[in-house]
């Protein structure tokens, strides 16, 4: 017979201990420790010991769920009318739908209790506020493809799918910068910007990656505003663990008046030079299956897909 009980502060070891029995996987950084864990997840400012239940059997822990919630319009708070379920977990020998089930129910029953009117499956922005460097790569992915317990019990439990998450790689070495008329007359036009660790853009993105090395690389002409922009981080300790340098990229964006002008592909070329001569491997992006803009834009620069996330959702009841 199970039985369930919030986190308390000496729990980390028996969390870690769970999160190392799970199979192995390209987007899990299996290894961790509490104190991986305490930096990345039970440090964090909005962090509710109320959303982290763990299930026993007997004395032993054989399973985990986390929920929480995400970030409100202004980026500044969270916001408590959605809220999602970013981690199910659960050891090897107690792998059953029953467990996993009530582990997901008692989430359910947290996020409602503080008036979510929206469940989700999975971490994805602006549901985000756990982690990264953890689990999926540049960005939360939602719930992976290879998650072995998460999606099934969504599945099992009226959530039904809303949408897909491609995630992508770029292997720097293989790179070859676009040559056309429209490229060289930017250069001649546009300057490029380099800012190591830039100040946050909001409060929600202060406490969620703030504290990871960051990249952003902006154009300008002629000493003016930002054209175009775009920000990295080093996917830590997810990079380590696979043993290859990786930059993450995220919040790619470009001036509405000077889209589909060739500032992205620009942008993006100047800095995959800069990254490749600091030593990184890959480059790391995703977006969502129906953003053909994105997806061409990357396929045109070499990006790849490997791997792919899936989200949830229910309307609570």
């Amino acid at each position: 017979m199970y039985h369930f009980r919030p986190f308390r502060n000496a729990d980390p070891p028996l969390i870690a201990e769970i999160w190392r029995d799970q199979p192995p996987q390209r987007g899990l950084m299996q290894l961790v420790t509490p104190a991986i864990l305490e930096q990345l997840v039970f440090s964090k400012p909005y962090f509710d010991p109320q959303g982290l239940v763990l299930a026993f059997d007997g004395d032993s822990v054989v399973g985990f769920v986390h929920a929480g919630f995400g970030a409100n319009d202004e980026q500044t708070d969270f916001d408590t009318s959605m809220g999602t379920t970013y981690q199910l977990m659960l050891r090897a020998d107690n792998r059953n739908e029953e467990l996993a089930d009530e582990l997901l129910r008692r989430a359910e029953d947290y996020l409602r209790d503080r008036g979510a009117k929206v469940l989700y499956g999975g971490g994805i922005r602006p549901f985000n506020a756990f982690y990264l460097g953890l689990y999926g790569g540049s960005e939360l992915p939602g719930v992976l493809v290879s998650d072995p317990v998460l999606g099934a019990a969504c599945l099992r439990n009226g959530y039904h799918e809303i949408d897909r998450v491609q995630i992508l790689q770029l292997e720097l070495a293989r790179f070859r910068p676009p040559v056309t008329r429209s490229q060289r007359q930017l250069r001649r036009e546009l300057s490029s910007r380099e800012n190591y660790c830039p100040p946050a853009q909001s409060r929600w993105e202060a406490y969620t990656i703030g504290d990871f090395e960051r990249l952003r690389f902006s154009l300008t002409a002629a000493n003016g505003p930002s054209l175009a922009q775009v920000d990295f981080w080093d996917i830590e300790p997810l990079s380590t663990y696979r043993g290859v340098a990786t930059a993450g990229m995220f919040d790619l964006r470009v001036t509405d008046e000077r889209r589909r002008h060739g500032l992205a592909t620009f942008l993006l070329a100047g800095a995959f030079e800069r990254l490749r001569n600091r030593g990184i491997v890959l480059v790391e992006a995703q977006t969502m299956q129906h953003n053909a803009p994105a997806l061409a834009l990357y396929a045109k620069l070499g990006f790849t897909k490997v791997d792919e996330g899936v989200v949830y959702r229910k309307e609570s009841l």
